[in-house]
């Protein structure tokens, strides 16, 4: 007998967890469900401290974008009629990559003794997530793990096609920003000395703006490790204040009062919250396990919180929508077609046009954000430049007596 950590929620939502024994994975997911809950996480107590301890080399090492292809190809060999076993082996020939090879192995393994493949899956926490693992368990119950799969692919598809939307049009705004660094840096430290020792020599007083732009030479020469260090610093200072919930949620909601920035996380996060719950209710989980479930793909914290405050009142059988509106973080348009939804019983359809919705508004938000974003830029970088530049021209028609 070995003991198993169990994480599952009750038909009216409320999370339970704890430990049991069973002789394996598949009988302590018989015991969960014997308890009436629906098992979102049961596995071994000290596989999961392994995983733990292996999750960051993992994490770094198998992408989304891979596990997105393995499992397109796994529901295309169970849709052709291949058992799950045959199919893990066939992907395991395929993939060249040593790494996922030696992770569908173990997962086959587990398959083979006896597991679920929910349960082989869940023993890898830092490659497939609590919603992935969620939704092989559902369609494992309602025997469609194939098509199931396959929605999981269009959902992961849509996702990182959503991440390299907002990623890609970063691109530009950082090359320009190390760009302008590089090039204030480079006429601080080798231009601005030639023309100092000139400058020296000369005898004169120099003007006010000059000598700031020698001294800025001067002080970046002597001290640039500076930089480093207090890049690093205001990193590791931010990852601190991240990581603890009350100072994370003080961020999360200055950062949406941003004027662009806010509007552009919040429509990323409701397209999140759309799609991820319109991919589980589609696949039969009820919506209060639902939440719970999407409640964790959410990166901001305040959003979440208001997710809570919702997920409670509906607990009280006041809808989703109504609820939702009440917390003031969801667009009224979204919650008014999440509504709409709900009176026409098509809740689930109804997500997944509010997720293509948002999907295009982060799209238009990047474009407008940038419009913004780069001529400022290049306006800043110009009129530092520019400063520098007429900084010298004041100094050396100061030293010509040109000037005065």
């Amino acid at each position: 007998m070995a003991q198993f950590q169990y994480k599952g929620t009750t038909p009216a939502g409320e999370v339970s967890e704890g430990l049991l024994e069973a002789r394996d994975a598949a009988a302590a997911l018989e015991r969960v469900q014997a308890l009436g809950l629906i098992p979102i996480r049961v596995a071994e107590a000290e596989t999961i401290a392994d995983s733990r301890n292996e999750g960051w080399f993992v994490r770094k090492r198998i992408k989304q974008d891979q596990v997105a292809a393995l499992t397109r190809e796994l529901s295309t060999l169970l849709r052709s009629g291949l058992p799950l076993d045959r199919g893990l082996e066939i992907l395991i020939t395929l993939s060249s990559i040593s790494r996922i090879q030696t992770l569908l192995m173990t997962v086959r393994d587990d398959v083979r003794g006896g597991a679920s493949l929910s349960s082989a899956l869940e023993r890898h926490p830092w490659v497939f997530s609590r919603f992935y693992v969620g939704m092989i368990r559902a369609g494992e119950a309602g025997g469609s793990l194939g098509t199931v799969l396959a929605r999981i692919a269009d959902f992961m598809e849509r996702s990182r096609e959503l991440k390299e939307t907002v990623s890609s049009a970063l691109i530009y705004p950082t090359i320009l920003v190390l760009t302008s660094i590089t090039s204030v840096m480079l006429l601080l430290i080798f231009v601005v000395p030639q023309f100092s020792q000139m400058f020296e020599q000369s005898g004169k007083a120099l003007p006010m703006a000059t000598r700031i732009v020698i001294a800025a030479g001067e002080d970046l020469r002597k001290y640039w490790w500076i930089l480093p260090v207090g890049i690093l610093a205001i990193w590791r200072y931010f990852a601190w204040q991240l990581s603890r919930p009350v100072s994370k949620f003080a961020w999360d909601g200055r950062f949406l009062r941003l004027p662009l920035v806010g509007d552009l996380v919040t429509k990323i996060e409701v397209a999140r919250f759309s799609r991820t719950l319109a991919t589980l209710l589609t696949n039969g989980i009820p919506l209060l396990a639902a939440l719970s479930v999407v409640r964790d793909t959410i990166g901001n914290s305040v959003i979440a919180s208001g997710l809570d405050g919702a997920r409670e009142q509906l607990k009280a059988g006041q809808g989703l929508s109504k609820p939702l509106l009440a917390q003031s973080v969801f667009p009224p348009l979204a919650v008014h077609m999440v509504g709409v939804g709900e009176e026409t019983g098509k809740l689930d359809e109804m997500l997944t046009r509010v997720a293509d919705v948002y999907d295009r508004e982060v799209a238009l938000a990047v474009k407008r954000m940038l419009a913004l974003l780069e001529p400022v830029l290049i306006l800043g970088l110009g009129l530092v430049i520019g400063g520098i530049i007429i900084s010298i021209l004041l100094a050396i028609l100061k030293v010509n007596s040109l000037v005065g």
